[in-house]
């Protein structure tokens, strides 16, 4: 399932304000699903893990902080919850306290009801674009037998982990970011680590004749040398 494809949940127990929002949404071309209760939205959230989640009024006054106290508990203990779901709140109090309640609580917007829709479509893209763009960041790459995981920092092949140094990963991963690119030595020695003059060291060939090797085990060719121009992964 593609981010587009995963729902956005609207949990709000005032049906004419629930459906005038997914109503909205949808229009939007965003997968939408409203539900009235807590219990109702972690039952779904188990079997459709939400995109982002819109928090609205839920019965009683401590309900919707409550239920995203619960969202933002460890994964074992809130199953169907992603740990970077981003979370809207409509928190119908305009006091400073029970504002700063909400974020303390993990929400990472909060709005008045009734919110306008073009205010919460906008607050809603803003932290959608921040969490796709850290989810991206953080998938891993997968090129042929490789994986390469950017959120543990760690590289597999064929399942077996190699055992790579700070250097050597750093290398690896800005060559396997696009394959099929050629990066220039200067480019790869200013923007991983810092050279001002990279004509005064052999580091990058030292660390990419050592990736190289440590790549081999298998029979497979991974780096290669543009002579005279820089590196590429195949």
């Amino acid at each position: 399932m593609t981010a587009a494809q995963q729902p956005i949940l609207v949990i709000e127990a005032d049906p004419a304000l629930g459906h005038d929002i997914t109503g909205q949404l949808l229009a939007d071309g965003y997968t939408v699903q409203l539900l009235a209760s807590a219990r109702d939205a972690a039952q779904f959230a188990q079997w459709h893990p939400p995109r982002a989640v819109i928090i609205g009024s839920l019965g009683s006054p401590r309900a919707p902080l409550t239920l995203l106290r619960h969202i933002r508990r460890p994964a074992h203990d809130a199953p169907g919850w992603p740990a970077d779901l981003p979370v809207i709140m409509l928190n119908a109090s305009r006091r400073q306290t029970d504002l700063l309640r909400a974020f303390d609580a993990g929400a990472d917007d909060v709005l008045i009801p009734p919110p306008t829709y073009l205010e919460l479509r906008a607050r809603l893209r803003a932290v959608l674009r921040r969490t796709d763009a850290q989810r991206t960041r953080d998938r891993p790459l997968r090129i042929r037998s490789l994986t390469i995981d950017t959120a543990s920092r760690e590289a597999e092949i064929n399942g077996h982990t190699l055992q790579l140094r700070r250097l050597e990963y750093d290398l690896l991963a800005h060559l396997a970011s696009d394959p099929k690119r050629v990066f220039h030595k200067q480019e790869l020695l200013i923007n991983l680590w810092g050279y001002t003059d990279p004509n005064t060291t052999r580091t990058l060939d030292t660390h990419a004749s050592r990736l190289r090797r440590k790549l081999s085990g298998n029979g497979e060719r991974w780096i290669i040398n543009v002579r005279g121009v820089g590196y590429r992964l195949i």
